[in-house]
């Protein structure tokens, strides 16, 4: 039996895949910790894990205009240096008391890779988007060299100074949560396995209206995810008016959970703070979405096109590949209108080709293995 320590981010699309990877630890016979937030963990991986509490500090509001090289800094800047801070003494306790023989860190959580380069701990990382080995800063060298300058201080205070690869990488193995089709021509370090999206079953709220949902119609997915409901209101109204704008053949289910749409509930369009996405996926026919790694992943594991509008972060990159991968149409967020979006929608649902493709990217996250084949890969890191 080997013992491997899950270091987390407050973030429920970095924390879902792991939970899929440590329940196949467990009934393999091995023992899972985590290092993180622990009312989330526990939230989503059960109140029966064991957890290590970690300081968070307090979330910084991004300026909703802030876009590209800035909206990086910020990042940067603002979350995941002072993240690694916080989270670095309940992270060496965690490891000192647990004695894991892997960390398992999240590409975010540059806490759990430099306190296991320090204490000689191997390392793997989750890596929910491909985003860090996609070469996505060859456009902005300055920005490249300044996040460099950031983990080289980091690494000073918290790591081993010898070290000089990306703490965001190990150099031993690399879990990424999709597949070489999806992610097209990146170049990829030789401790690179793609596994494949770990999907977790997550149950659909008690009270979600089934009966709403008109067979007879299209069912349009419609998602933001959790971070950008600051600045969503605009688009997710032009989304509803183009799908009103088509009620005789198709519906939509929008998440909103920032509450931004004024606009009530009707035959045409379904409005709710929280969504089952999972289950809705297995009936929909498109998805809108900002292309966030989770749910550009769920969906094309179920085979549904989509229509993306990438907001920021690694958005642009993922959008990119759904684009590239021929399973489905961008539009522009801050100028994605009714008539856009209605067009893109008309594209995916009438043209055979972009399903086709997804079903086929589908296809590919299955041939990967999921959360077994990264269990097994980390098995072998353990030995």
């Amino acid at each position: 039996m080997s013992r491997f320590l899950f270091v987390v981010p407050p973030l429920v699309g970095h924390i879902n895949p792991a939970v899929s990877v440590a329940a196949e630890l467990v009934a393999r016979g091995h023992r899972v910790a985590w290092a993180g937030l622990p009312r989330l963990v526990e939230e989503l991986a059960g109140p029966e894990a064991e957890v290590f509490p970690c300081d968070i500090p307090g979330v910084v509001e991004r300026p909703a205009e802030l876009r590209g090289a800035g909206a990086l800094q910020f990042l940067w800047q603002e979350f995941f240096v002072p993240l690694a801070e916080a989270m670095v003494p309940g992270v060496e306790l965690a490891a000192r008391e647990f004695r894991p023989d892997v960390i398992v860190a999240d590409q975010q959580t540059l806490a759990g890779a430099l306190v296991a380069e320090r204490l000689g701990i191997p390392l793997a990382t989750s890596s929910t988007t491909s985003a860090e080995f996609s070469q996505a800063l060859a456009s902005m060298p300055k920005i490249g060299e300044w996040i460099a300058g950031l983990t080289a201080d980091l690494r000073r205070r918290f790591g081993d100074p010898a070290r000089s690869h990306d703490p965001r990488l190990s150099p031993d193995l690399v879990l990424a949560f999709t597949s070489e089709e999806l992610a097209g021509d990146c170049e990829i370090p030789p401790q690179v396995h793609f596994v494949g999206p770990a999907l977790t079953h997550r149950p659909a709220p008690p009270d979600f209206p089934w009966a709403w949902l008109d067979e007879s119609r299209a069912t349009v997915l419609v998602s933001l995810g959790t971070a950008n409901t600051d600045v969503g209101a605009r688009f997710l109204t032009e989304c509803a008016a183009a799908v009103r704008a088509r009620g005789r053949r198709i519906q939509a289910v929008i998440a909103d959970p920032g509450g931004v749409l004024t606009d009530e509930s009707d035959t045409d369009v379904l409005v709710l703070p929280l969504i089952p996405q999972l289950a809705l996926l297995e009936r929909a026919s498109a998805v809108i979405s900002h292309a966030g790694h989770n749910t550009v992943a769920e969906s094309l594991w179920h085979g549904v096109p989509l229509v993306v509008a990438p907001i920021r972060d690694d958005q642009p990159l993922i959008a990119g590949q759904v684009v590239a991968a021929g399973a489905g149409v961008r539009v522009r967020f801050g100028r994605g209108d009714r008539r856009t979006v209605g067009a893109a929608l008309d594209a995916v649902l009438d043209e055979d080709g972009y399903r086709a493709a997804a079903r086929r990217i589908g296809d590919s996250f299955r041939g990967a293995g999921g959360a077994a084949a990264a269990a097994s890969h980390l098995e072998k890191l353990a030995l």
